[in-house]
């Protein structure tokens, strides 16, 4: 057996330095996650070609043989499959071997020529494909992006009143609150996660050109679409029909551009988290023994939020190849989409450790709610839009032209915001209603 890799030895950083980090995909989206899934379509194909006559009945006792099989399957025995790949040059060909070799002494001797039966390997890799991607969906993936958007909807829910100065084209703008900022992202990222947790991917078993050749041939009295259907269906897929050698990979790339929605947002989030931390309205956690710089000791930097985004960027450009590709393949088929899907893993493993990343670092900030309220009060022009709207109410020519020509690209203190409404065409009682605002109240309705 090959020595296993040191992490220091690792061409890629997620099975080196991030490797604590990613492992938990290992058993889905690995060499041996692939494997072992192959061998689960294997037999549940042999067991349901059984049920429909083309083989003998396998009885009770068999199917606990074969239901071992692969609950015993580990790295020793993919080594075995290891192995024998070597000799084949042809991965879902050991596969097949392996199982021949493996139950040669069993009652299931008479049956094994039935193994793989009719089928192309497309027909076992594009439905294992799918399991690994929906194993590292369900069981890590979604499990890792909800904890983080829960946690934005905690920051949301605590920072919901807390006013502060919204920025367009990045100058100040008019008042928002925290909270309310936090939740937009909430709310794009919870449509995304619902898509992933509904959707279904498509596979298909029908032949080394989709059109059931060998299996019709053999058995024309089946109804191999139905018998496919089936047996798609069983692994919780839909099925696709109509297809070549390979099955579509339209589901796969709806699926990653999910993904890639996601990263997109969160992209957005960790910038602005970095900007709200470089204008000190959050304050990082300054836990002991850390060290934010090799020279400068006085420094906390947001180095999970800038590890996330660099990780999103290269999950967003394995997605960006990978929905180049996956729609273009040769005539009915060639090896080039296989060689993408092998990355598949890779791409997931960025995701997690960005989403870690960013919920590591939303969980070691808080707001400076001193210096946040300080610099939304240090220019009252942020209610410049609330004065021209009103003056239009009242029905005051100019309204806009008035405001724009005492605010445009002044900063006003409280004193000298009241004294410019002391200007303004209009009487008491609506000034009055106008100095009753302040930055702090002008907040509209947050959700």
């Amino acid at each position: 057996m090959k020595k296993s890799i040191n992490p220091l030895n690792a061409i890629s950083p997620i099975d080196g330095r991030y490797q604590d980090q990613t492992e938990e995909l290992s058993s889905y989206s690995s060499e041996f996650g692939l494997i072992k899934y192959r061998i689960e379509i294997e037999v549940k194909y042999l067991l349901a070609i059984s049920k429909i006559g083309v083989i003998r009945e396998i009885n009770n006792s068999e199917e606990k043989i074969l239901e071992q099989t692969l609950n015993d399957f580990d790295l020793d025995e993919a080594q075995k499959i290891k192995e024998i790949e070597e000799e084949t040059r042809h991965d879902v060909k050991a596969v097949e071997y392996y199982l021949i070799n493996k139950l040669s002494n069993t009652s299931l001797s008479d049956i094994l020529e039935f193994i793989h039966f009719g089928l192309t390997s497309e027909d076992i890799n594009n439905l294992s494909t799918r399991l690994m991607l929906r194993g590292a969906l369900n069981k890590v993936l979604l499990q890792t992006i909800e904890s983080l958007n829960n946690e934005i909807l905690n920051q949301s829910k605590k920072y919901k009143d807390l006013p502060m100065l919204a920025r367009t084209h990045g100058q100040g703008a008019i008042p928002t609150t925290l909270g309310k900022e936090f939740l937009v992202f909430y709310k794009r990222l919870e449509k995304e996660i619902n898509i992933l947790k509904t959707y279904k991917f498509a596979g298909k078993l029908n032949g080394a050109v989709g059109n059931y050749n060998a299996l019709n041939f053999a058995f024309p009295r089946i109804d191999w679409p139905k018998f496919s259907k089936d047996f798609v269906s069983s692994f919780g897929f839909e099925v696709n029909p109509t297809t070549n050698q390979i099955a579509p990979y339209e589901d796969i790339i709806f699926v990653f551009q999910t993904i890639q929605r996601i990263n997109g947002i969160l992209l957005d989030l960790n910038q602005d988290i970095w900007r709200y931390i470089s204008d000190n309205w959050l304050i990082q956690e300054n836990k002991k023994g850390e060290i934010g710089s090799s020279t400068m000791p006085q420094k906390i930097n947001p180095i999970m939020f800038e590890n996330s985004e660099g990780n999103l960027i290269i999950a967003n450009s394995l997605i960006d190849g990978f929905t180049n590709k996956l729609s273009v393949s040769r005539l009915q088929r060639d090896l080039s989409g296989s060689t993408i899907s092998r990355n598949f893993g890779l791409c997931l493993a960025y995701c997690l450790l960005a989403y870690k990343n960013c919920l590591s670092g939303l969980l070691r900030v808080k707001a400076n709610e001193q210096k946040i309220e300080e610099d939304l009060n240090e220019d009252w022009s942020s209610l410049s839009e609330a004065v021209q709207i009103y003056l239009k109410k009242e029905g005051i020519k100019n309204g806009y032209e008035l405001i724009k020509n005492a605010t445009r690209g002044e900063k006003i203190k409280k004193e000298d915001w009241l004294k410019l409404l002391d200007k303004l065409p209009i009487n008491s009682k609506q000034r009055e209603e106008l100095a009753k605002l302040t930055p702090s109240n002008y907040i509209g309705i947050i959700n």
